[in-house]
């Protein structure tokens, strides 16, 4: 188990706040310990701003500590006012295990929950069955409705309205800390910084209801420099769906990002060694763009795994244009920049010129000069069936090509979901 775990979260900058930082640090270095982050089910996706409480547990659970995820199948029935202007949509019971179901499968992807390296809970095994008087008096009693109130995410809600569902989700929360703690041997809860009073309340609960030290830690909300909320487009959220937002999106979301933000966002979001993100990070002008086709790669291969992120390269490459193919990054791990310099020299190309375009080729005659196909029957079966695509764009059917198809002299045809071929046109 590595002991170092938590200076390299500090010195990523994944770490906002945390409560006794010296005997949590001391504490995990010790024995492999619980801990806890909540994922309350309000969508069947999570989103980007999801990502960093997930790469969180994921450096621990590598470092021999033991995540337990709870999903919030209980709490979502309250809604967290924390962040939040206006009372949550309140969602049925049957949506929220809808919900739950996705979630749960998308953190399968990240985290190892075999031979119990991890849980996934859901709070209602212990909160839809509560019994209301019996809950105000062995657990109510704790609370200071003063203290309560100087709580950031309840004081900004005061002026446009707290209701008292909402006043609620401080208490439950701090609850499953408490049962975590007692059922799981779990001293340490995590989420995000507008989570911090809700977990210091956990904290002092367990402190008066089982004599024990517990400890919290946040991480940073982030905003981009101009001070908006990350992982917010034009489109809305970015999600870590293909089905809500599609792998090129993603990719591009990620690729698109502004030039100063690059060292932060390698640090947060990927696994390469911090000397490395800081070589990427200085690099300036046209070079900057290859550190950004990296973070891009990386995340999507988080996400959405290598062939999906090969492919959203490929497809931003012929529509978009890549960072200079010469230019080779000296990386301390080998990982990021040579996986994109091979996917560049991998992707099949054809060289066509404008004499050969101008005597007139159609779509059919691409798929069989490119080796797509092998006879003008089988690529028009392909068209027909949806199978075939021009610049990530369905063909349905045969029509001639023009230079309006090339973007920066370049077009890219596919078949099937896997295999692509780029055109270059020239002369």
């Amino acid at each position: 188990m590595s002991c170092q775990v938590y200076q390299e979260l500090i010195e990523r900058g994944l770490i906002y706040q945390s409560t006794d930082a010296e005997n949590l640090q001391k504490l995990l270095e010790q024995a492999p310990q619980a801990f806890y982050i909540g994922f309350d089910p309000t969508a069947d996706s999570l989103h980007v701003g999801s990502l960093i409480p997930i790469i969180v547990m994921m450096h621990l659970q590598r470092a021999g500590h033991r995540p337990i995820a709870i999903l919030g199948g209980g709490t979502a029935m309250v809604g967290d006012p924390s962040g939040k202007t206006e009372l949550r949509q309140m969602l049925t019971p049957e949506k929220i295990t809808e919900n739950g179901r996705g979630i749960a499968a998308q953190l399968a992807r990240f985290l190892d929950f075999s031979d119990s390296r991890c849980r996934l809970i859901n709070n209602a095994d212990w909160l839809s069955s509560l019994k209301y008087i019996d809950f105000l008096r062995d657990i109510g009693r704790h609370f200071s409705v003063n203290r309560m109130l100087t709580a950031e995410s309840y004081k900004q809600r005061l002026e446009s309205g707290l209701s008292f569902i909402e006043f609620n989700y401080m208490i439950l929360q701090a609850y499953d800390f408490h049962i975590l703690c007692r059922e799981h041997g779990c001293r340490i809860q995590m989420g995000g910084q507008d989570q911090w009073g809700n977990i210091v309340a956990g904290i002092d609960l367990i402190r008066r209801t089982q004599a024990t030290e517990a400890y919290g830690v946040t991480f940073p909300l982030l905003t981009t420099s101009s001070g908006e909320k990350f992982g917010k487009t034009a489109a809305g959220a970015v999600w870590l769906a293909a089905e809500r937002t599609s792998v090129l999106d993603f990719y591009q979301f990620w690729r698109n990002c502004e030039d100063a933000e690059i060292g932060r966002l390698l640090s947060f979001f990927t696994f390469l060694p911090l000397a490395e993100i800081k070589r990427l990070s200085a690099l300036a002008d046209q070079a900057i763009n290859r550190a950004k086709e990296i973070l891009a790669y990386e995340v999507t291969a988080l996400v959405h795994g290598q062939e999906a992120a090969a492919t959203a390269f490929q497809t931003a490459v012929s529509r978009f244009g890549s960072a200079d193919p010469e230019l080779k990054i000296e990386t301390s791990s080998a990982v990021a920049a040579i996986r994109i310099e091979k996917t560049l020299e991998e992707l099949p190309t054809l060289v066509l010129t404008r004499e050969e375009l101008q005597k007139g080729l159609t779509l059919v005659d691409l798929f069989l000069m490119s080796g797509l196909n092998q006879s003008k029957a089988q690529t028009r079966r392909l068209f027909e069936q949806g199978g075939a695509y021009l610049n990530e764009e369905r063909i349905s059917a045969d029509r001639e090509v023009t230079e309006a198809d090339f973007k920066e002299q370049k077009v890219l045809i596919r078949a099937g979901k896997k295999r692509f071929h780029q055109i270059v046109l020239t002369g």
